[in-house]
């Protein structure tokens, strides 16, 4: 074998993420693979996805004797920009046991992006800052022909050390044509594994599938390490192909499109539907969106046409004040009315929120807590702000940074710099949101009941557990106004 790829995400590290059991193949890996086995190498791939751990890559290192390992992390999840320590140590032994071995070690992901120095630390001899896949060609190009392996001192892209000291170069563009990107290596993924614990745990397989890179919006909080603040599109015809493709090969029973912000270019939703339409595709999909892009033209009803199950957008804050602060560029009315909007199409809504932004007060958090209450989405997904590098949110706290920089797992929500009430407050603030949003769902669904709507299950198993969220309720407010000092 000439390169081994694998990455740094191991759900089992991440045990919110693994006790949803909804994992993901490691998309931004098999599209490295994919180019690199289109040059003519042979490749192969150790997916830690669903691993114990880092130890398992020691008898594929010693039984294939790869000459590169190459740590590629799946730019397309979002987990991996949170740069969580559980995954960074993992790389940094897996690293470490290529080189006892002899293997060259190159790392492309957004936390060595980020911390070159500690990966370089731990014995990769090269890091890809950024999008990696023409670097990686290129670079593996230089070192293979030894006449020219100074040429790294030019390859835009790389983070290397010469002489003992770490040398820095250029940054690349990023690439602006994608269809000239291979289809992803979707045959290096082990699929019999992902679709047994979907199956198992939710009676469908879903694939992830990215149609965009990119995001040109300047929120002041989140880090774009990898594809940056372009925006680039792979055409709907190349996407429409990748998915007959997948439902021909592993039959997926729906689609994970995990971009950034999908579906921003003009006619391009518009497009993707009548292609689906022309080969007769019916699929189930969720997106990542904005309510402000969402009010746009006809694209909900494009989006509903197309197959939309359910849309995730980043609503963050029921506070105006705190959306402005953010940079956010979307007003509250806009998520009332995109959630309505969606809602009469047959979509559902999910909002992502965040909590201790700066200046961020009791009346704020009250005004988040109303809107949920209001909207009651069909899932919410709660954080608190996140100091990233790169970001302007990062460069406003990075005072009060200590030791502690990144969390140890997505669910450890740590607050790393001073916020308005202490962390303990938020670490409470997020059991009591939740119990708010359960028992808006009781009430719901007794009215429902009480309408005489045809009940479900799980309709009637939220209207039974609000015998538990409302007393519990009660008593979480009360400590949370405690450690608020009141």
């Amino acid at each position: 074998m000439d390169i081994l790829f694998t990455h740094s995400y191991f759900y089992r590290f991440d045990s919110k993420q693994w006790e949803t059991h909804q994992p993901y193949p490691p998309l931004g890996t098999i599209y490295a693979a994919a180019m690199m086995r289109e040059k003519g190498y042979k490749v192969g791939l150790f997916d830690v996805g669903l691993r114990e751990n880092e130890l398992e890559i020691i008898p594929v290192l010693e039984k294939e004797k790869p000459r590169y390992l190459v740590i590629y992390d799946d730019g397309f999840n979002y987990l991996t920009k949170m740069c969580l320590t559980n995954m960074r140590e993992a790389a940094f032994r897996m690293s470490d046991y290529a080189f006892e071995r002899g293997i060259k070690v190159i790392v492309c992901s957004s936390d060595s992006t980020d911390h070159y120095e500690k990966y370089l630390d731990h014995h990769a001899d090269f890091v890809i800052q950024g999008e990696g896949e023409i670097t990686l060609s290129e670079l593996i190009h230089i070192l293979d022909s030894p006449a020219n392996e100074s040429s790294t001192d030019n390859l835009p892209g790389i983070v290397f050390r010469k002489n003992g000291k770490t040398q820095v170069n250029p940054k690349r563009n990023v690439l602006k044509e994608l269809d000239t990107l291979p289809q992803a290596a979707w045959d290096l993924v082990d699929m019999n594994s992902y679709r047994e614990i979907w199956m198992k745990h939710h009676g469908y397989f879903t694939l992830n599938l990215a149609t965009t890179r990119g995001c040109p919006y300047k929120c002041n909080w989140c880090a774009k390490p990898i594809y940056g603040n372009r925006y680039n599109t792979r055409s709907p015809e190349k996407v429409v192909e990748e998915i007959a493709y997948l439902i021909e090969h592993y039959q997926p029973d729906y689609f994970w499109m995990c971009d950034d912000i999908f579906g921003l270019k003009p006619g391009w939703v518009q497009q993707f539907r009548d292609l689906l339409r022309h080969r007769n595709l019916k699929i189930r999909y969720k997106i990542q969106s904005r309510v402000d892009l969402l009010l746009e033209s006809d694209s909900i009803a494009a989006l509903a046409e197309s197959g939309l199950d359910i849309v995730w957008v980043g609503a963050e804050s029921g506070s105006q004040k705190i959306l402005d602060a953010m940079d956010k560029g979307t007003k509250v009315e806009e998520i009332y009315l995109a959630t309505r909007l969606l809602r009469e199409k047959g979509v559902k809504v999910a909002f992502f929120l965040q909590f201790g932004y700066l200046g961020e007060t009791e009346e704020d958090i009250t005004q988040t807590i109303q809107m949920v209450r209001d909207l009651l989405p069909d899932d919410i997904g709660i954080s608190v702000s996140y100091p990233l590098p790169g970001t302007q949110f990062y460069e406003k706290v990075k005072a009060q940074l200590r030791e502690k920089t990144n969390w140890t797992d997505s669910d450890e929500l740590a607050m790393m710099y001073q916020a308005t009430f202490p962390p303990a407050y938020y670490k409470k603030l997020h059991r009591v949101v939740h119990k708010e949003y359960r028992k808006a769902q009781g009430i719901q669904a007794i009215q429902n009941l009480l309408r005489f709507q045809k009940p479900t299950l799980g309709s009637l198993r939220t209207a039974l557990l609000l015998a538990y969220y409302a007393p519990s309720l009660i008593l979480d407010k009360k400590q949370l106004q405690k450690i608020a000092g009141k």
